[in-house]
This record gives structure tokens, C-alpha cells and sequence, in this order.
């Protein structure tokens, strides 16, 4: 059985609505803070990887953080992997939330990737 965590940040809107998304469904889930526990280099190399995204879609650049340690301007002259160390040391940098299983990984929520990812269908 895959075991599922999702790294979910309390004031993000986002993240109490895939979390309800998730329970109304039945999904047996791991809460992860992301500011207190975020992913490790490693595992966010692994996560935009298996997510098929590019690095700088981990960030989260509408957040304060982005905005106040200047990502704009700094994304494009950085590495993957300094990217990776970035997000791993604040969490708040990064897109949320993060939803991770043995095989895949979402990076934000929407109701029709966490459906055909996890396979469930919707009643009409």
C-alpha cells in the first residue's frame, strides 16, 4: 500500500481544501508541516522530478518569503541543486501543498490531477 504525505502549511487555503478533498474521499493521508518539517534537497530533487516540473515551479512566488529574498531575480541564475538547499531551509518557499506517494508527487491542488493520480472518480 502506498503510504501518502501531504506537506500542508496551517494559514494556506489551498492546502485545508486538499486536505478536505482527501478525508471527504476517504484517502488515508500523513500531514507533514512544511514549515517545521519541509523536504530535504534530496527529496524535492526527487519530487520535480517524478512531478515533471520545472525546479523554479516548486516556489512558492506569491509568499512573502519569495517576495522579500528577492527569488524573482534570483531563480534564474541559481542551480538546481542551490535551489533545492534553498527551499529545503524555508519552507515557506515552497509551493504548497505538496502531495507525495511511493510513485508520484502534485505539486498545489487540483481536483482533477489528485483524481486521475490517485485514481478515484467523482460521482455524478
Amino acid at each position: 500500500m502506498t503510504t501518502i504525505r501531504i506537506y500542508t502549511y496551517d494559514a494556506c487555503s489551498t492546502c485545508r481544501k486538499a486536505v478536505k478533498w482527501l478525508n471527504d474521499r476517504g484517502v488515508a493521508f500523513d500531514t507533514i508541516p512544511i514549515v517545521d518539517a519541509p523536504p530535504t534537497p534530496s527529496e524535492l530533487a526527487w519530487i520535480q522530478r517524478t512531478a515533471h516540473i520545472e525546479t523554479r515551479k516548486l516556489f512558492n512566488t506569491s509568499g512573502r518569503s519569495y517576495r522579500e529574498g528577492g527569488w524573482k531575480d534570483k531563480i534564474s541564475n541559481i542551480s538546481d541543486a542551490e535551489a533545492f538547499e534553498a527551499l529545503a531551509a524555508e519552507g515557506k518557499l515552497i509551493k504548497r501543498p505538496l502531495l507525495v506517494g511511493d510513485n508520484f508527487a502534485i505539486v498545489g491542488f487540483s481536483e482533477e490531477t489528485y483524481t486521475k493520480v490517485l485514481g478515484l472518480f467523482e460521482e455524478n
